[in-house]
């Protein structure tokens, strides 16, 4: 008998790298964080780090180290050099241990960038740190010094006996928990057994009790969804400012910006809880659950997927139906919301120009970089994404009498992809609607994302005892295709493509004078166009890149600017039926409110 000897493989073991920040603000005022990294355990020649140019949630590369300035090496002093816009290289042969410092400039207040001030600070881990390229999988140490008084919120643990130090697993984990630190409002609640914080900054007219209230409602119906929550602790930060709108996800937390004082009235309370709705949602659509496109983040280019219509434009339609189930508002209002966001779907025409799932895959060119014309080459796939959500939700419900619905497909993909966190190809996430709705949906969707058909709108409410309905144009002025910009001087800020005052030649941003001589405010335009009828032939006088000009525009028949849904007349059972297993409302009652609008 031979006796053989077994060959184990060698497997190569990154050996384990020590790395800590410090966050310091020692002059509030100047807007400038000051940062401090040691990096320990270090064996190569050099050192590589690098800014990330976006981040996770908000599709735009935004360049965060525009706002790094005063970058040194201080211990000990190595030579070092820029290699590109975000990548910096340190010389470090014999060298294990490394200490830079840096500064970023601190002074735009959203959910995605930096902010410092008297108050506080808010940060994000994308615009705020490096990262070591092939290191990001290291664990990362956080250590925050504070001015006094000033508390601490972040979805980071705490290292246990270090005050004021935090831990990430990874960088990604870094990047997903903002910190917000300052002389905040902070209230502590329980949902289902969970801990949760509302952070508020800023002053305004929030009622914190009423929102705390409605937002365990929210907690609770969306976990009914997915049967459970996905995390041990859950952070809202609420920035309360003069105009700003937006929100943005996290695996274990959420940013919001709102209007300081829109929280009074009830329908800019019911918006701030459709935010609540929408971002809280994301820590399962998008954040575990999501395309495949984003599975593993690259934070130094554009990552690109054609389904962020499903990510953002599902989230859309949940954002609207959510607080309906959480009993927040009712099924009249509910009835609303959907019909303003069909009214905003119809009277954009960039939905005849582009594309679905072109709008998902060119997102990082066109979305958050809106322009003169955007209205009339895009469409936004939170909106487009949001109308055809609405239409497979109800496929599915009238195929199935309401036992199956969108709600089957998100468990679905729950189970199948945000559990493990594995992302999804467009044709799995076809093939999960497919699967819960019975039925191959090729052609549909081919329709709704591939082309730039009407979408079936009607086709799909119709069994729900709905259908859109135009505003009147009856007492409407001629239609002249001119949108104007707000403000003290007569700027034009849309032309519609294709109106009379496109095809005469006139532009955005040239000043609007008079109509047939007679000098006239922008806010008295509508006004004048009532003395005219359609093919009327009017005299428009303006500035044109300061040149003064006349133009001779033909007037066009009126055209709705709004379009509500509304109940049909005489529904039937099944109908009527449809819809209560929808809105969890009968459709008679609301008949009469609805044809009001």
């Amino acid at each position: 008998m031979t006796e053989t000897t077994q060959i184990r493989p060698v497997i190569a073991v990154q050996p384990r790298l020590s790395l800590h920040y410090w966050v310091a603000m020692p002059q509030p005022e100047s807007h400038l964080l000051e940062v401090t990294l040691q990096v320990s355990g270090w064996n190569a020649p050099q050192l590589d780090l690098k800014m990330p140019v976006w981040t996770p949630g908000s599709y735009l590369v935004r360049e965060y180290a525009r706002h790094v300035q005063n970058f040194q090496v201080c211990q000990p002093q190595q030579r070092w050099r820029k290699l590109a816009k975000n990548h910096w290289q340190i010389e470090t042969a014999g060298v294990s241990e490394v200490t830079l410092r840096y500064q970023v400039f601190a002074n735009e207040l959203t959910v995605r960038t930096n902010h410092l001030d008297a108050s506080h600070a808010f940060f994000n881990g994308a615009a705020l740190f490096f990262y070591l390229p092939g290191w990001q999988q290291q664990p990362i140490r956080v250590t925050i010094q504070p001015p006094p008084d000033w508390q601490i919120a972040t979805a980071l643990p705490p290292v246990p006996d270090q005050v004021n130090s935090f831990e990430a697993a990874n960088f990604d984990q870094l990047v997903d928990s903002p910190f917000e630190i300052g002389l905040h409002q902070r209230y502590e609640f329980e949902s289902l057994g969970k801990p949760h914080q509302l952070v508020i900054w800023g002053q305004g007219n929030t009622n914190p009790a009423r929102i705390v209230a409605d937002t365990q409602k929210i907690i609770q119906v969306e976990a009914e969804i997915f049967g459970g929550l996905p995390y041990e602790q859950y952070l809202f930060i609420l920035h309360q400012t003069a105009q700003g709108f937006g929100g943005l996800e996290h695996k274990d937390s959420c940013a919001l910006i709102y209007p300081r004082f829109s929280f009074r009235s009830e329908e800019g309370y019911q918006r701030f809880m459709q935010l609540v709705a929408h971002e809280f949602f994301h820590l399962w659509n998008v954040k575990r659950i999501r395309p495949k496109g984003l599975e593993v983040f690259d934070y130094d280019a554009e990552n690109y997927t054609p389904s962020l219509w499903f990510s953002e434009g599902t989230t859309s339609y949940y954002d609207v139906m959510l607080p309906l189930r959480a009993g927040i508002y009712d099924a009249q209002t509910g009835i609303k919301l959907l019909g303003k966001e069909i009214s905003r779907y119809l009277t954009t025409p960039g939905r005849q120009v582009q594309m679905l799932g072109e709008s998902s895959f060119d997102a990082w060119i066109k979305l958050y970089r809106r322009d003169s014309n955007s209205d009339n080459n895009q469409i936004s796939y939170y909106l487009k994404g949001e109308m055809f959500s609405l239409i497979l939700d109800l496929l599915i419900r009238a195929r199935h009498e309401n036992r199956r619905s969108l709600d089957d497909v998100l468990r679905q993909l729950w189970q199948q992809f945000g559990q493990p966190e594995v992302g999804f190809t467009p044709e799995q996430l076809q093939a999960a609607i497919e699967s819960v709705a019975g039925i191959e949906l090729s052609v549909l969707f081919e329709h709704c994302l591939n082309s730039t058909l009407e979408l079936p709108l009607e086709q799909y409410l119709e069994p729900f005892g709905l259908r859109i309905l135009p505003e009147s144009t009856d007492n409407a002025p001629p239609y002249l295709g001119l949108t104007m910009a707000e403000g003290s001087r007569n700027l034009i800020r849309f032309v519609e493509f294709g109106s009379p005052a496109q095809q005469a030649g006139i532009d955005p941003d040239d000043e609007l004078l008079a109509i047939d001589g007679l000098r006239v405010k922008g806010s008295q335009l509508a006004e004048r166009l009532n003395n005219y009828q359609p093919q009327d032939t009017i005299q428009l006088t303006l500035f044109h890149q300061d040149e003064l000009r006349s133009y001779s525009v033909r007037l066009a028949a009126p055209r709705p600017k709004s379009y509500q849904l509304v109940a049909v007349e005489a529904p039937s059972e099944a109908q009527s039926r449809n819809f209560a297993g929808w809105m969890g409302a009968s459709l008679a009652s609301l008949n009469q409110g609805l044809n009001q609008g």
